[in-house]
């Protein structure tokens, strides 16, 4: 038998050098490239941002009580304003603020990416066996992994971390679209073609709003890995509730890493509390949908 310790000592995969060279390559070569897909991201998380920040505490719990009732009920929206309540009266209302913001922005563009996605894995066995191994990869490589090409291909700082974020929780936007699109019911599918319906009514009128409970289940989940990377990001320089726990962690400062660790708590509960209930409600209209249909 070959010694198989001393094989490995005298010959080795380079791939570390190689990753190198491939990233340095990448960053000489495709640099606008990278500035184009860093500009939408950058405005909209400004945007956000500034929004969010410059609008009054009170007309912020405002609007988000009335939409939490208007999608929950009224437990639903007392829930959501104490939980903000409480963050404020800990200190935390404007990094809380920026930590909406990124939140949002990558929830934003988890659906933008991942639903067209979705619907084109469900339209084509091709695209989904090609699709599948390369989603498998990004939800098995830890976090930590993507920040090292973000920061050299992207910089450090909020919309990095952001880009980092849509990485980790697009996968289940992606698969749960592509899914619930699959789970429709073939007899109304071809019920559709009967009635003169081109691919795309079918698509359009069908196929997405019968399987809008199962994407909006993996918007739920979206939602909470962004939430969850709000502190991994925060090693690259991102803002936000992150940052404060990150701080606390390297002072030694339980406090501050426990009442920001405490806000991601209560963010969490709020906002995946509303859209629990808002997909809660959409599944139960396409199931009395269905049944009108059915009979």
């Amino acid at each position: 038998m070959p010694d198989l310790e001393t094989l490995f000592k005298s010959y080795h995969i380079p791939l570390d050098t190689w990753i190198q060279a491939a990233v340095n390559w990448l960053i000489l070569n495709l640099r606008p490239l990278f500035l184009a897909i860093r500009w939408p991201v950058a405005k909209t998380l400004d945007g956000l941002e500034s929004f969010l920040q410059g609008l009054p505490v009170w007309a912020f719990l405002l609007i988000l009580i009335l939409i939490a009732w208007r999608i929950g009920g009224w437990r639903i929206a007392v829930g959501t304003g104490l939980s903000f309540l409480v963050i404020g009266f800990l200190g935390l209302w404007s990094v809380a603020m920026t930590t909406v913001a990124m939140v949002a922005t990558s929830v934003v563009f988890c659906v933008v990416i991942g639903v067209p996605l979705g619907i084109a894995a469900a339209t084509s066995e091709l695209v989904s066996r090609m699709m599948r191994p390369v989603l498998d990869a990004m939800q098995t490589t830890p976090t930590f992994v993507y920040l090292v090409p973000i920061v050299m291909l992207f910089g450090i700082g909020n919309v990095p971390a952001v880009l980092a974020t849509i990485i980790v929780a697009l996968p289940p936007m992606v698969r749960l679209t592509n899914l619930g699109i699959r789970q429709v019911q073939e007899e109304l599918v071809e019920a559709g073609y009967a009635f003169g319906l081109t691919g795309r009514q079918v698509l359009l009128e069908i196929q997405i709003p019968l399987a809008l409970p199962t994407i909006m289940a993996g918007l739920n989940q979206s939602l909470m890995l962004s939430l969850s990377m709000t502190v991994v990001a925060a090693m690259i320089g991102a803002g936000g509730l992150g940052l404060s726990v990150y701080e606390g962690i390297n002072r030694l400062d339980v406090g501050l890493a426990g009442i920001a660790g405490l806000a991601i708590v209560l963010v969490a509960i709020a906002v995946v509390g509303a859209f629990t209930a808002l997909g809660t409600a959409i599944g139960d209209k396409i199931t009395s949908l269905g049944s009108t249909i059915s009979k």
